[in-house]
Formats: structure tokens, C-alpha cells, sequence
């Protein structure tokens, strides 16, 4: 049996007067890469920010690890282990390459942080060309390898990606979805966030589709990709 590692409970977050996410529940078991999809301001990215604790809950309840982490800081829960690559990549622009792996451990006081530079350095061999390179000079393809290379130097135990592909050239579409397959792959749990549902659910193992703040559809990746309600809503047939 698998364990549990992020449930969310009858989520609501509202802005203002208005309701965002309207009692979301979904969970993510040890080992899978489970895919939310839906169209742009289905409330998909405020569902991220609500279980990172940089957007407030209204309602509801988040639990990482079997235990309640609604109100709890950013800054702790990647402690924890809980951490997201944002959408829009936020690197550090006037930092160099290594510098940003080296901010993404900085929650960390053991002596391998070096080694694990070295293990991005394998899964992106291009951030390696360019060690040295400031941030902000990078292509956003490149940016986001290296959004995604400084989230894992904090050994998540769930990693959360927000839209990775949004931006981003065809070929660079390709070589993301590649990482995020090969990142799974090396057994990290994986919660991804994609308006591309035919790639997204082509990785996962399972997703839930979300419309205007719920939860209207779940169930095995393959079986949503066959849906014709999914095919036609997102895949434009």
C-alpha cells in the first residue's frame, strides 16, 4: 500500500469576494506523478500557491506526510520537503547558474550539496556548459531547466510544477516533458500543474481536471486522455 504523501481535503481559497477554488479534494500517493490539467483560470496555479502556503485558505484542509500544514510558511513546508517550481520560473536573473543551485539548498546544512550540484549537472548537461552564466542572459527554456534544477537541491519529497511548459519553443516543450519524466523516473513524487493535457497525461499515472475552481472529472491518466469530455475540452477534437 502506498503512503500518502500530499491530500487535499474540500479546498476553497477565495480572492476578495470572489471564490477561486470552490472545495477541491485530490491526493497524491508515494511514487506517482499525478497531473492536474484544465484550462487557463480554472483555479489551477491558486490550488498550488494555497498548498504552499503563499496564498491564504479560506476553507478546507491541506496535509503533507499525514499531517495538517494549512497556514504553515513557504519557507517551512520546503523544509519539509514540499517544494514548486512557480510558473514563470523565478530564477535569480543577476545570479550565475551555480549560485541559483546553490540558493535552491539553502534550507540545507549537510556536506553534499556539491555532489548534488554535480547530479543536475548530469540531468542538464547545458546548465553544466553554463555554470558560470548569469542567470537572466538564458533562454526561458533554459530558465526553466534551471527552475527545475534548484528546486530539486532541496531533495523534495514532492515536487510541484506550475505550468513548465508555458512559453517555451515546441523543441523545448519536448526536452521539459522529458525532464519531468526522467525526474519521476529517479523516484521523486511529482505533482504537475500543465495546460498541454495531452502531454501531461501522457506522463502521469493519473489526473483530475479541473474547471472554474473544481474538481469535475478523476481517474487513471490513460482513461482521461481516452475520455471524448477531455478530448474535446483540451485537445481540440
Amino acid at each position: 500500500m502506498s503512503t500518502t504523501m500530499l491530500k487535499i481535503t474540500d479546498l476553497k481559497v477565495a480572492y476578495g469576494g470572489i471564490q477561486a477554488v470552490k472545495g477541491v479534494s485530490f491526493e497524491v500517493n508515494e511514487g506517482e506523478l499525478v497531473s492536474l490539467i484544465g484550462a487557463n483560470g480554472a483555479g489551477k496555479t491558486t490550488t498550488l500557491k494555497a498548498i504552499t502556503g503563499t496564498q491564504p485558505v479560506a476553507a478546507g484542509d491541506i496535509e503533507f506526510l499525514g499531517r495538517s500544514i494549512k497556514g504553515q510558511g513557504a519557507w517551512d513546508l520546503v523544509k519539509q520537503g514540499l517544494v514548486m517550481v512557480p510558473e514563470g520560473r523565478g530564477t535569480f536573473t543577476r545570479m550565475t547558474i551555480t549560485e541559483n543551485l546553490q540558493m535552491g539548498a539553502f534550507v540545507r546544512d549537510d556536506n553534499e550539496i556539491d555532489a548534488d550540484i554535480d547530479k543536475v549537472f548530469a540531468i542538464f548537461p547545458r546548465l553544466k556548459e553554463r555554470a558560470k552564466q548569469l542567470a537572466g542572459t538564458m533562454s526561458g527554456g533554459e530558465q526553466q531547466m534551471l527552475a527545475m534544477g534548484r528546486a530539486l537541491m532541496a531533495r523534495p519529497k514532492v515536487l510541484l510544477l506550475d505550468e513548465p511548459s508555458m512559453g517555451l519553443s515546441p523543441i523545448m516543450v519536448d526536452k521539459i516533458f522529458e525532464v519531468v519524466a526522467d525526474i519521476h523516473g529517479r523516484g521523486t513524487t511529482v505533482l504537475l500543474v500543465e495546460q498541454n493535457a495531452s502531454r501531461a497525461l501522457g506522463l502521469a499515472n493519473r489526473g483530475y481536471v479541473m474547471e472554474s475552481g473544481e474538481v469535475t472529472m478523476s481517474g487513471e491518466a490513460k482513461a482521461l486522455l481516452a475520455d471524448p469530455k477531455v478530448r474535446a475540452a483540451y485537445l481540440g477534437e
